[in-house]
């Protein structure tokens, strides 16, 4: 589901994602001390990367640091991330609304020795913009042109290549 200007647009947008240009927000090494019992990364330390990560671009797109999460979607970890491995995190805008904005947010898994990235977890996360007392308050235009014309890019680069199969 992307929203421009108003207009609702159904796309079955996550098989279009490997066609998008994410930004790369974040880069963490995976160490001992992020493991949980099993010798995988632990998914709560994960979850607080990724959420960092997203707030700080939210915060960069929108000109503003009054930022906060109202919803992780589902977390789909697709596969375990291990030990010093390094951790990719990488995001685009999926919708804009008056007063909040939502992320699609991957982190993958990154072998130093080959180049491959594995992905380890997807997900959506929506922020809104608060003013002094916590209360939601609408988006800056020059914030929400932004965004638009970022998803306007994207759906045509969608358009552009349709024939092909993903």
């Amino acid at each position: 589901m992307i929203t421009l200007d108003g207009i609702l647009i159904l796309v079955d947008y996550f098989k279009y994602f490997s066609l998008i240009k994410m930004e790369i927000l974040n880069t963490h090494p995976i160490k001992k001390s992020d493991l949980g019992f099993h010798g995988n990364l632990f998914g709560g330390k994960l979850l607080s990367w990724i959420d960092a990560s997203a707030a700080g671009y939210a915060m960069q797109l929108c000109d503003t640091p009054r930022m906060v999460t109202v919803s992780i979607d589902q977390c789909n970890f697709e596969r375990p991330a291990k030990e010093s491995q390094l951790l990719k995190i990488y995001g685009c805008p999926l919708k804009v609304g008056n007063s909040s904005m939502t992320l699609y947010m991957e982190a993958r898994a990154h072998n130093v020795y080959t180049g491959k990235q594995d992905l380890i977890l997807k997900t959506n996360i929506t922020f809104v913009q608060i003013d002094e007392g916590g209360n939601a308050i609408p988006l800056g235009e020059k914030a929400k042109n932004r965004i638009s014309n970022l998803l306007k890019k994207e759906l045509d680069n969608i358009e552009n290549v349709s024939y092909i199969r993903v």
